[in-house]
């Protein structure tokens, strides 16, 4: 059986109550999308909104940040035995926002992934280039050293712990994309650098695609062979532009 497909909204730092919960109330009303895993990280204020909306539906809800710390003087940071009492499920980490804006290197990210996984949290891993990276055509060099050092952190034995989600970040907010082609070529060489460390693991890993994935772009993305899902931005505040997305995983896992 093919790996499901798994779509997650990066809501970053937008929405309003009024807002989440007509999102969420147009998610949780959504017909046709069961085949697929969908799943909304919120900013943290609306924590126990997406809780008391969503606990014990099929839509799963997390955080977009986490703290690599237990507990302690850390101001405005938030733990993830905080987020496993409030019943997140999923948490992103090193996503290319936080690398560039806070200096987030690929070691701190493995030591947040770890932690998400030590409270039984699904951490989804973002990597990806720059424009600088692509051009001079060191993309998949990239992709090793950022993979590698996640892995350095989490080990091998939690390989099957974690979610991958590729985002060049010279396509996030820009409007750019990389072609299905281009995502597919990245897919398979972090697929590959896993398969060298455990088979099995590589099978089963999800990657997502995550970068300007739109509604008229979706499908084509998803129906890549190591595209296993999107995690998406601003489309995902759109409730009819993130059901299309939804419905195009669907679409490019029955075809």
């Amino acid at each position: 059986m093919g790996r499901k497909k798994f779509v997650v909204g990066n809501w970053k730092m937008n929405g309003s109550i009024e807002e989440n919960q007509s999102l969420f109330d147009g998610l949780l009303s959504a017909k046709g999308i069961e085949s697929v895993d969908i799943a909304v990280c919120v900013p943290s204020p609306y924590f126990f909104q997406a809780r008391g909306a969503l606990s014990g539906t099929a839509i799963s809800w997390g955080a977009q940040n986490v703290s690599e710390q237990d507990s302690g003087a850390y101001t405005g940071e938030i733990s993830a035995k905080m987020l496993v009492d409030l019943g997140a499920e999923i948490g992103l980490v090193g996503h290319s926002e936080r690398r560039s804006m806070f200096g987030e290197s690929s070691g701190l990210v493995g030591k947040k992934a770890m932690k998400l996984i030590e409270f039984g949290i699904s951490p989804v891993v973002c990597v990806g280039e720059t424009l600088e990276h692509r051009k001079s055509k060191k993309t998949l060099e990239v992709m090793s050293s950022q993979l590698k050092a996640v892995i350095d952190q989490i080990g091998l034995e939690n390989l099957g712990n974690i979610v991958l989600a590729y985002e060049p970040v010279w396509a996030i907010g820009t409007g750019l994309t990389a072609s299905p082609e281009q995502a597919q070529e990245v897919h398979s060489h972090l697929r590959q650098q896993v398969r060298l460390l455990d088979v099995e693991a590589s099978r089963e890993l999800r990657i997502l695609y995550g970068g300007s994935v739109k509604p008229d772009n979706a499908e084509a993305l998803f129906g890549q062979e190591d595209v296993d899902g999107g995690l998406i931005g601003g489309a995902s505040l759109n409730l009819i532009d993130f059901l299309t997305i939804c419905r195009a995983a669907v679409n490019a896992t029955t075809h």
